[in-house]
């Protein structure tokens, strides 16, 4: 992405067509999109699984509304190019359109982001019809729905029986029709991926669900070794963030307790004069000592 050129829905549309590959990352702080705007990253995803990654939560259910808007408007300053889609959290949409607009509004106006995403299905249609109509660009998330997972009993791959991959694929047409301007699919089977991405204009991104998407998002501690332990099976580790981080961390440590950190030149001194000046009106104050005649 060339620096300064702002990444749209249009841009997105002709990389489709173009069969040009779309990147994306979850991002959920300033410093963090700078450097991805900086690495050419077509689109950043304030995502909720920032309750996860970053706050501990087993689920993504914590994540506040004005929590999610506060993280997006950090990022679009860190990133003005990048296409920003804000995630609706939990319960921000799924009570009536008339909040889903509402809300979704603030993630448009107060964050910037060019559009935000919710998980949905054909019992959500009418409320993705009602946010279309009320000029919102909503990114249909279909396939695993991490704010579902109570229902569902678990992360699980959604779609692997015909029946229930054939419900998937009308669902993400009825949201083609219902307005979207873009769908993720996650965790759904490759052929599944394929068939929706092919059978639509809409750009396509996905999560464990293959490469023949338009493009690709993963949660940005998993690509980064950042949180320790295993990433997901499906995800490619690009950095080991986490052993280096702990080195840094132990050689902190390590440089206080022997003295090794601050130095003289990690210091601020103060001038000479400046300083004979403070501790003659501390001896004054103190009695201790006198200052001398000049």
């Amino acid at each position: 992405m060339p620096s300064g050129n702002k990444i749209t829905i249009g841009t997105l549309r002709t990389r489709k067509r173009e069969q040009r590959k779309i990147s994306m990352l979850t991002c959920y702080d300033y410093a963090t999109a700078r450097l991805m705007e900086e690495a050419g990253i077509d689109s950043l995803l304030v995502g909720d699984t920032y309750a996860e990654v970053c706050l501990g939560h087993s689920t993504t259910l914590p994540m506040t509304l004005d929590h999610m808007v506060t993280l997006a408007e950090a990022v679009r300053r860190g990133s003005p190019s990048c296409y920003l889609v804000g995630d609706m959290p939990y319960l921000s949409y799924q009570v009536c359109p008339q909040d889903a607009i509402r809300n979704a509004g603030l993630f448009m106006a107060k964050a910037g982001c060019d559009c935000v995403k919710v998980e949905v299905d054909r019992r959500l249609v009418k409320t993705v019809e009602a946010m279309a109509t009320a000029t919102i660009p909503v990114m249909a998330h279909l396939g695993l729905k991490p704010q579902s997972i109570q229902t569902v009993g678990g992360y699980k791959v959604q779609g692997k029986r015909a029946p229930d991959a054939l419900r998937i694929i009308e669902d993400a047409k009825m949201m083609e029709e219902a307005g979207a301007i873009a769908l993720l699919l996650e965790a759904v089977p490759t052929e599944v991926a394929a068939i929706i991405t092919e059978s639509t204009e809409l750009p396509v991104i996905g999560i464990v669900s293959g490469p023949h998407c338009d493009g690709q998002v993963v949660v940005q501690h998993d690509m980064l070794g950042y949180g320790g332990g295993h990433p997901p099976r499906s995800v490619k580790q690009y950095a080991n963030l986490h052993d280096l981080l702990v080195e840094a961390f132990r050689a902190f440590a390590k440089d206080v307790v022997e003295s090794g950190f601050p130095t003289d030149q990690h210091s601020v001194a103060m001038d000479p004069a400046e300083y004979d000046e403070l501790r003659r009106a501390l001896a004054m104050k103190t009695g201790h000592v006198k200052p001398s005649r000049k």
